[in-house]
């Protein structure tokens, strides 16, 4: 039993963290009132239960969002202002295998809206967010500290083309042993780049969960992974999820291989 001297020092440090927490939210709020229009949808995560309240911008406002970034040179779509079934289904596995992710170093790519980064953060992880540009790490941080009360670390990363600083941040501390990505492969040209920056910041014996609606680009990235001596399973989850699907998102639980086996086997033998 703790002394009444130890109980009021706990209880004044619990105080304080609350009272930073709520002004980094007045502080979110603030940024993201000037950047959208907000509104909040209930998500619930099929398998746990878990519920959580997402606050995203307006539909109106992702078309304004959207009409910008056509005129934008590198024609970086605001995809990540919606809720994806991936990213619920990659939070859902996260609440139900807290007991794994507590205390440990994980980073995602492609933050979005928050969703599996508030699950993360529940689930104790020492979390790093990133994504490529400041208004989704807003929101993603936003959304931790309305549902968790704590936000995770952030990191503006583009996988797609990094730069050398956001690079040399991503690799501090040996790689991340876990890396977490939902819905990042739309297209074939993305396979390379993400291979080439997982494989850059993993650490030599981390893992890859990703989740993805079965696209042939994930496919890719699944054969040229196995080819390379990863190893993994699949676990198929199915909704409803929070735009009214129900279609089957497939997890992917992929470990880097300590070395090559020069003698391939079965490459495609690990999905299960």
């Amino acid at each position: 039993m703790l002394d009444p001297p130890a109980t009021e020092g706990l209880r004044r440090a619990v105080d304080l963290a609350a009272v930073a927490a709520s002004r980094r939210v007045r502080s979110l709020e603030e940024y993201l009132a000037g950047e959208a229009e907000i509104e909040i949808e209930r998500v619930t995560f099929p398998t746990t239960g878990r519920m959580l309240d997402i606050r995203k911008p307006t539909e109106e406002s992702r078309e304004r969002m959207f009409e910008a970034a056509r005129l934008d040179p590198d024609k970086q779509m605001p995809y990540w202002a919606r809720i994806w079934p991936s990213g619920v289904a990659l939070g859902d596995v996260a609440i139900e295998r807290r007991a794994e992710l507590a205390g440990r170093r994980v980073l995602e790519l492609g933050c979005g809206l928050g969703t599996t980064a508030t699950a993360l953060v529940e689930a104790g992880a020492i979390l790093t967010i990133s994504d490529y540009a400041p208004l989704p790490l807003a929101f993603c941080r936003y959304n931790a500290l309305r549902n968790t009360g704590r936000a995770p670390r952030t990191l503006r990363f583009n996988w797609r083309s990094p730069d050398a600083t956001a690079l040399l941040r991503a690799e501090a501390g040996g790689g991340y042993p876990l890396i977490l990505a939902a819905d990042v492969l739309y297209e074939g040209r993305d396979v390379d780049p993400f291979l080439e920056i997982v494989e850059r910041i993993l650490a030599p014996d981390g893992m890859l969960w990703l989740a993805e609606p079965g696209r042939k680009t994930a496919q890719r990235f699944l054969n040229t992974v196995a080819a390379l001596g990863w190893q993994g399973v699949t676990r198929h989850m199915n909704g409803p999820w929070p735009d009214g699907s129900t279609d089957t998102i497939s997890l992917h639980f992929l470990r880097r291989p300590t070395y090559v086996d020069q003698i391939s086997a079965n490459l495609g033998g690990w999905r299960t």
